[in-house]
C-alpha cells in the first residue's frame, strides 16, 4: 500500500512540476509577441494556456483520490496540500502570461514607445525562477527555493523601474498616456507571475521540514 501512495505522490508532484513547466514555455512565446511583435504567436500562448487549465482540473482530481483513497498523514499529506495549493497560483501565472501576450499583440499595431529593456530582462529572470523553482521541489531542496525568493525581489524592482520610466513619458508627453498604461499593466502582469511563484517557493520549506515560518 506504501508503494502505491509513494507512486501516486510521485505522479501528482511530476504532473505539477510538468504544470509549471508549461507556464514556462509560455514566457518565451509571450515574449516574442510583445518584444518582437510575432503577433501570430499569440495563439500558440492561448493553446498552452488551456494546457494548464487542463492540467490543473487533473492534477485535482488526483489529489483528491489520493487524499480519500489513502488518507495521507505527515509530510505526504504536506505534499499534497502543497501541490493543491500552488495548483491556482501556477493558473493564475499562465493566465498572466497571457495578459502579457494580449496587451504585447495591441501593442504592436503602432510604433513602440520605447525600447522594452526592462520587460525583457523581467520575462528572463522570471523564465530563470521558474526553473529554479521546479529544481527545488524535485530535489526538496528548501535553500533554491529560498533562493527563488530573493530573486523575485528583482523582477519587483524592475517593474518600479518601468513604472518611473512610463510615468516620464507620459509626463513629456501627454499622447503617451493610452501607451504607457497599457506598458505599465504588462509590468504588473509580469510582476503577479513574480509574486506566485514566491507563493509557491514559500510553501517549500513547509512541506520539507513541517516548520512552518514564524
Amino acid at each position: 500500500m506504501r508503494e502505491v501512495l509513494e507512486n501516486d505522490l510521485r505522479s501528482v508532484l511530476n504532473g505539477a512540476l510538468n504544470m509549471l513547466g508549461t507556464v514556462e514555455q509560455m514566457l518565451p512565446v509571450a515574449a516574442d509577441v510583445l518584444l518582437n511583435e510575432q503577433t501570430e504567436r499569440l495563439q500558440e500562448v492561448h493553446a498552452l494556456d488551456r494546457e494548464v487549465d487542463a492540467q490543473e482540473a487533473r492534477i485535482e482530481a488526483e489529489c483528491l483520490r489520493i487524499i480519500a483513497l489513502h488518507q495521507p498523514v505527515a509530510r505526504d499529506l504536506r505534499l499534497v496540500a502543497l501541490i493543491l495549493k500552488s495548483l491556482s497560483d501556477i493558473e493564475r501565472m499562465g493566465d498572466y502570461v497571457v495578459h502579457v501576450a494580449e496587451d504585447g499583440a495591441e501593442l504592436a499595431q503602432a510604433p513602440a514607445l520605447k525600447k522594452y529593456v526592462n520587460l525583457a530582462r523581467m520575462l528572463a529572470r522570471l523564465g530563470e525562477m521558474s526553473q529554479n523553482l521546479r529544481t527545488a521541489i524535485a530535489d526538496r531542496d528548501v535553500t533554491r527555493a529560498e533562493g527563488t525568493i530573493t530573486m523575485d525581489d528583482e523582477v519587483d524592482d524592475l517593474y518600479e523601474q518601468i513604472q518611473r520610466e512610463l510615468v516620464t513619458y507620459m509626463l513629456e508627453d501627454p499622447r503617451n498616456i493610452s501607451k504607457a498604461l497599457m506598458l505599465m499593466r504588462v509590468g504588473r502582469s509580469l510582476e503577479r507571475v513574480g509574486d506566485h511563484m514566491e507563493n509557491v517557493a514559500e510553501r517549500v520549506r513547509y512541506w520539507v521540514t513541517g516548520v512552518r515560518e514564524a
